[in-house]
């Protein structure tokens, strides 16, 4: 057992108050939304149907002119759609553009806007800052399973005077308030800390040890699939010895979402 004192109460404090929060925003969860279903009509000779909102997914379905089809929502640049036999698919939006609408006209599909990031499901960014004095960079990928409530994986170097680390983690995000353009955060975290100290200046062994981390911070939706995102975070680094290491980190940077 390590005696960590005031430290370890704070950060069981913190726990609490989060675990609170991430509770009451799991029995208030918003399924994403769909779009109000819209028909058009195939104008090009063929159009592809991907199985996921992206062209990494293969194409399982093709559609020749003239059929019809009833687009079920969108995901940033790509619509999900459904055949006159039943099929669901993916569509990109250029693709779409080149369709008509029942009565002949040519489609008109807006760009990514602000509805699209209020029901967005991935998110990917950098951030950078200071890690209790030393520069710290991080990337992280988002993805979430409730409007209010999100899974993210990050890792981060950091750049010390006597030493380096990398840290790895997973945390649990919750944005009580999803429709707002500039909305708060609460994050709840755990993973690892490697350390590789500078042997020239100090006579340690790298190391790697646990973290645990709460935090809170702004999201901020620019245009388009752009957004910019700060956040602070406390973390307690379990050591071997009795005195676990607090650590203070300041971020800020881009990121985008589909």
């Amino acid at each position: 057992m390590h005696a960590c004192g005031g430290a370890c109460e704070r950060f069981r404090f913190s726990l609490l108050m989060l675990a609170l929060l991430l509770l009451q925003g799991l029995l208030d969860r918003q399924v994403l939304a769909d779009e109000q279903a819209l028909e058009v009509v195939i104008a090009e000779p063929y159009l592809e149907l991907h199985t996921g909102p992206g062209r990494a997914y293969p194409v399982f379905y093709v559609i020749d002119r003239g059929k019809a089809i009833s687009v079920l929502k969108r995901r940033t640049d790509w619509f999900m759609v459904r055949t006159e036999k039943g099929k669901e698919g993916w569509v990109k939006r250029a693709e779409m553009q080149l369709t008509l609408t029942p009565e002949g006209e040519q489609t008109r599909f807006a760009e990514a806007n602000f509805g699209d990031y209020s029901k967005r499901r991935w998110e990917a960014g950098v951030l950078a800052g200071d890690f209790k004095g030393g520069d710290v960079v991080t990337a992280y990928a988002d993805y979430a399973m409730t409007a209010n409530l999100s899974a993210e994986l990050s890792i981060s170097q950091v750049f010390g005077n006597y030493s380096d680390a990398i840290t790895g983690s997973i945390s649990l995000l919750a944005q009580p308030f999803p429709e707002w353009r500039i909305a708060p955060f609460f994050l709840l975290g755990s993973g690892l800390i490697y350390t590789d100290p500078n042997v020239t200046l100090v006579d340690e062994s790298d190391r790697t040890e646990q973290l645990a981390s709460v935090g809170a911070g702004l999201r901020c939706y620019l245009t388009r699939r752009f957004l910019l995102r700060a956040e602070y975070k406390y973390s307690v680094i379990f050591q071997d010895t009795n005195d676990n290491q607090e650590i203070n980190e300041w971020k800020a940077g881009f990121a985008f979402f589909f």
